[in-house]
């Protein structure tokens, strides 16, 4: 029976294929998800100034070691590193936006401090006596108060008209001090540090404000960095440091609590 032959040989092989067909659809891999876009923008806190190993020298002092790049790598996300040692908000607004765009999905971002002239601030309080650093502090606090609120505005408006669907997280800054002093060159006294630790928490608070007004996520690192101050056993800030630029600023384990605290927003 010729005909029966040929239709169970025909049948055999529809079934054979149709079974290949299956298996591989079973066993295939599942498509890969389109990696994360991820733009990081900010100042020294967010390019990782003070971990001592930087990328290029182009005086952003863009680091591997700095909570962006870290994070990018643990969450597989495709990193555009945009934050620049110096950075003002005006410097943000003028040369770190170019890459954000509708399908961007992240943004980190830390801005204010240089704004506030905090570094300049720190530097009048550690000269030595008789020298004193209290109407600096006066007047970054009053500028704090009266005229960063605005600015960030600006920027976070900004971030938000060039990336709409973007995730935004805010990062500030932490208490630097812990009331000892340590270094003889930097003799900031502890009334001093204890003023200026205010003013990180004005600064903190103020950015907080601005950061949820938008709708964006803000990352307080002042209480996890309680106890890893400047002069404590394990710093996570460096103190006076030689290059002076790497002064004030987390080391590698200070900008990996950073990204500890950042990375969970990010996924």
């Amino acid at each position: 029976m010729p005909g029966v032959t040929h239709r169970l040989r025909l049948a055999g092989t529809t079934l054979i294929t149709a079974l290949a067909v299956l298996a591989a659809i079973l066993t295939a891999s599942p498509a890969q998800a389109a990696a994360a876009k991820y733009v990081a923008l900010g100042d020294s806190y967010s390019s990782g100034v003070g971990t001592r190993e930087y990328l290029a020298d182009d005086g952003c002092y863009r680091s591997r070691h700095a909570y962006p790049y870290k994070a990018a790598a643990e969450i597989g996300a495709t990193l555009s590193f945009q934050a620049c040692s110096g950075a003002k908000t005006a410097d943000v607004l003028s040369k770190q936006l170019g890459t954000l765009a509708a399908d961007t999905d992240l943004v980190t971002i830390s801005i204010g401090g240089n704004d506030a002239g905090f570094s300049s601030v720190i530097t009048q309080c550690a000269k030595p006596w008789p020298y004193t650093c209290t109407k600096e502090i006066n007047a970054a606090n009053a500028f704090i108060r009266d005229t960063l609120p605005g600015r960030l505005n600006n920027v976070y408006d900004q971030i938000r008209a060039k990336a709409p669907n973007a995730r935004v997280v805010v990062v500030g800054y932490p208490r630097l001090f812990n009331g000892e002093t340590c270094n003889a060159l930097a003799r900031i006294s502890a009334g001093e540090q204890s003023s200026l630790n205010a003013t990180a928490d004005l600064l903190a608070t103020t950015t907080k404000a601005r950061a949820s007004a938008h709708g964006f996520s803000f990352v307080d690192p002042r209480d996890p960095f309680e106890g890893h101050q400047v002069c404590d056993d394990s710093e996570w800030v460096n103190g006076l440091s030689n290059p002076i630029v790497e002064s004030y600023h987390p080391n590698r384990n200070g900008q990996t609590a950073y990204t500890g605290l950042v990375k969970p927003l990010l996924v």
